[in-house]
């Protein structure tokens, strides 16, 4: 039998049972749901504005002119190259979204200025760094050409940067030092059927040009 002080603890503790809260109102719980936001009206599309023939000029050591002015901040030049594009008859322009124009080039666009490679072989990579600090390694999407000029045949190589909306392609010329390093790195192999020297990057064998005579594979 519980003594007269423990009832009293009963009590204190249980006290009288709590009411059972009432079921929420219908309009209280759709004012209390998640706001969905309505899908939004049809945009129509910008008009692009064409600008014709703009006052730019990317020098062939890599320097972009406006107006016949340097431009020295590199960010605003690394910002114009991303919206660089290439026609299909092979002329340039920048473009966005919102507008375009024409510029000149007098040889590519792109300069690439440092070489770094890992491994000997077919089983060599070739990274090339260009003027806009962009990082390609070289290879089947990117691949190395070889052009002659017609009067001294002199070789200047151009690295593939990306895709033109034609057939051709934006790309950095190798600086002569930068060469220097590629013809090092050379060695004999085949090409179209011909022995020529040649480098290797990521499984791709690159022709630099016929081997010369009396050559001797070391």
């Amino acid at each position: 039998m519980r003594t007269s002080s423990e009832r009293e603890s009963i009590i204190v503790t249980e006290g009288p049972a709590q009411p059972k809260k009432p079921p929420m109102a219908i309009s209280e719980a759709i004012a209390m749901r998640p706001k969905v936001m309505p899908p939004p009206r049809d945009v129509p599309p910008r008009t692009q504005v064409e600008h014709g023939h703009l006052p730019f000029i990317i020098k062939r050591d890599g320097t972009w002119l406006y107006k016949g002015s340097p431009i020295t901040r590199k960010p605003m030049v690394c910002l114009f190259s991303t919206v660089l594009k290439r026609e299909e008859n092979g002329g340039f322009l920048l473009e966005t979204p919102a507008e375009r124009g024409l510029i000149d080039v007098e040889d590519a666009p792109f300069v690439a200025v440092e070489l770094d490679w890992t491994g000997h072989g077919s089983q060599q990579t070739l990274s090339f760094r260009i003027n806009t600090d962009q990082c390609i390694t070289a290879g089947r999407e990117h691949p190395i050409r070889i052009a002659h000029d017609l009067l001294t045949c002199e070789p200047t190589p151009y690295l593939h940067v990306r895709d033109g909306k034609g057939n051709f392609p934006l790309e950095a010329r190798i600086n002569r030092a930068t060469y220097y390093e590629l013809v090092a790195l050379a060695e004999p192999g085949m090409h179209q059927g011909r022995k020529v020297l040649g480098v290797w990057s990521d499984g791709v064998f690159f022709s630099l040009g016929d081997l010369p005579p009396g050559y001797e594979e070391p």
